[in-house]
C-alpha cells in the first residue's frame, strides 16, 4: 500500500532548507491545498498558476493589505482596468526601447565595470556582497538620476522593504524595519521630485514627472511608491538572478564552458535560471468569484498563494523538471522575457514584470562583463553554497575562487 505524505508546511524550516520536495508532494498529492498558517489555499502545478496569472477572475486585491503599507501608496501589481493601463503606459517606456537602449545601459555597464574593479585583482570573492545585490540597486539610483553617494543607503532601504515583503512569519521587528525604510525613502524623494517636476532632465525620476497619458499624471505619492517598488521588485528579481545563473552554472561546468564560448547562451541560461531556480518563489492572487482547479474550489475573496518555484517545475509541463538544462527544448529564450514567456517567474498576462527587459539586460551585461574580466571561476569551497529564503529566494552568499585576466572591461 502507498502511503500519502502529509502535507508540507510553507513556514517550516524544511520547507526553507529545500522547498522543491515539498513542491513535488503539493502538485502529486496535494494541488489545492489550504495552508493555515498563511490562510492561503497553495497552488502548485503550472497550469493553475498559470491561470491565477492570467484569467481576469483571479484581482490582485489582496495586494492592498501586502504592498501598500511598504510602497506608501497604490503600486502597479495592485491596479486594474483602465487605472493599470494608464499607469502602466506612463512608467513602461523607460523599461523598453530607446531610453533603455541609449540611456539606461550605459549606466549598467558602468556600474558593472565599476564593482568589477573593486575585485579584479582579487583570487577570491563574494559574488552576492560584492557584485549581486549590489548592481540593481545602484543602476536604480543612477537611473533616478540622484546622487551616486548615496548607493549604500538605498541598499539599506532596499533590505528593509524587500524583509517586509518576505515576512510571512509576521515578525514585528521586521516589520517596523520596513515601514521606517518606507517612510525615510518618501522624505528623501519628496524634494527632489520638486526639483524635477520644476527644472526636468534627462533621468528617470524626471520622466516619472513629466510623463502624461489621458491628461493623467502621476502625483508626489504615485512617484514615491512607483520608486519603492522599483527598488524592491527591481532589485531583488535581478539580485538573485545573478547569483543563481552564477550557482546554477558553476555547478554545471560543461553549461559554463559553453556559454563562455557562445555569448548568446547568456539569455539562455537567465531563461533556465529563471524556471529552474526563480528568484520570486510565490506571488499572491485573490478570485471575486469561486474558481474550480485542480483538487478542488477556491471561494471568491479567498488568498491563493502562487507557487511559482513549484509550477516551474512541473513534470506535466518539462522534461526533468529537477535537472538544470539551457539546452532544453521546452522553455523557449526568445520569448522569456515577453508576456508570452513559457516560465512563471515574471508572472504573466497584464501584470507580466514591467522590468523584464531591465532585468534581462542587467543580468546579461553583469554576466559578460564577469566572464571577460575572469577567465576561470569556480566555488571557494568546491561545492554549490545552499540557497535560503521561502517568499524570495538565493544563495546568501556565492564564495568564489578567481582567476583575474585582461585590463579594464
Amino acid at each position: 500500500m502507498t502511503t500519502i505524505p502529509q502535507p508540507p508546511d510553507i513556514l517550516s524550516p524544511e520547507f526553507e532548507a529545500d522547498p522543491y520536495p515539498a513542491y513535488a508532494i503539493l502538485r502529486e498529492h496535494y494541488p489545492l491545498l489550504h495552508h493555515k498558517g498563511t490562510d492561503s489555499y497553495l497552488l502548485s502545478r503550472y497550469e493553475d498558476v498559470e491561470r491565477a496569472f492570467r484569467e481576469p477572475v483571479f484581482t490582485s486585491d489582496n495586494y492592498d493589505w501586502q504592498l501598500e503599507p511598504v510602497h506608501g501608496g497604490r503600486t502597479l501589481p495592485q491596479m486594474s482596468g483602465r487605472e493599470h493601463s494608464v499607469r502602466r503606459a506612463l512608467v513602461a517606456p523607460a523599461f523598453r526601447g530607446r531610453q533603455l537602449r541609449e540611456t539606461f545601459l550605459p549606466v549598467i555597464e558602468r556600474n558593472a565595470r565599476e564593482l568589477i574593479d573593486g575585485f579584479r585583482d582579487s583570487t577570491e570573492t563574494d559574488l552576492v556582497a560584492r557584485f549581486a545585490t549590489r548592481l540593481p540597486v545602484n543602476v536604480i539610483v543612477d537611473m533616478l538620476g540622484l546622487d551616486r553617494s548615496d548607493h549604500d543607503r538605498f541598499h539599506g532601504w532596499y533590505a528593509s522593504v524587500v524583509g517586509f515583503l518576505a515576512n510571512l512569519a509576521q515578525d514585528p521587528d521586521v516589520a517596523a524595519a520596513g515601514l521606517r525604510a518606507s517612510q525615510e525613502l518618501t522624505a528623501y524623494l519628496r524634494p527632489i521630485i520638486q526639483e524635477r517636476r520644476a527644472a526636468p532632465g534627462e533621468d528617470l525620476l524626471s520622466s516619472l514627472c513629466t510623463a502624461e497619458v489621458d491628461g493623467t499624471r502621476m502625483n508626489d505619492r504615485d512617484i514615491t511608491a512607483f520608486v519603492s517598488l522599483l527598488l524592491a521588485a527591481g532589485g531583488e528579481t535581478t539580485d538573485k538572478a545573478i547569483a543563481g545563473i552564477f550557482r546554477n552554472l558553476l555547478a554545471h561546468p560543461d553549461q559554463l564552458a559553453a556559454v563562455r564560448a557562445d555569448r548568446s547562451l547568456v539569455p539562455v541560461a537567465f531563461a533556465e535560471t529563471l524556471r529552474y531556480t526563480p528568484p520570486i518563489q510565490m506571488i499572491m492572487r485573490q478570485p471575486d468569484a469561486d474558481v474550480t482547479l485542480s483538487g478542488g474550489t477556491v471561494p471568491a475573496g479567498a488568498t491563493v498563494t502562487c507557487l511559482i518555484g513549484g509550477a516551474n517545475r512541473d513534470e506535466r509541463r518539462y522534461v526533468r523538471p529537477e535537472t538544470f538544462d539551457i539546452f532544453r527544448t521546452d522553455l523557449t529564450a526568445a520569448n522569456a522575457f515577453s508576456a508570452a514567456a513559457d516560465h512563471l517567474a515574471f508572472a504573466l498576462g497584464r501584470h507580466f514584470c514591467v522590468g523584464a527587459l531591465l532585468a534581462r539586460s542587467e543580468v546579461e551585461i553583469g554576466v559578460n562583463q564577469l566572464l571577460d574580466a575572469f577567465p576561470d571561476i569556480a566555488f571557494a569551497q568546491g561545492t554549490a553554497p545552499a540557497e535560503s529564503g521561502v517568499f524570495t529566494r538565493g544563495p546568501e552568499r556565492l564564495s568564489v575562487r578567481l582567476t583575474p585576466g585582461g585590463g579594464a572591461v
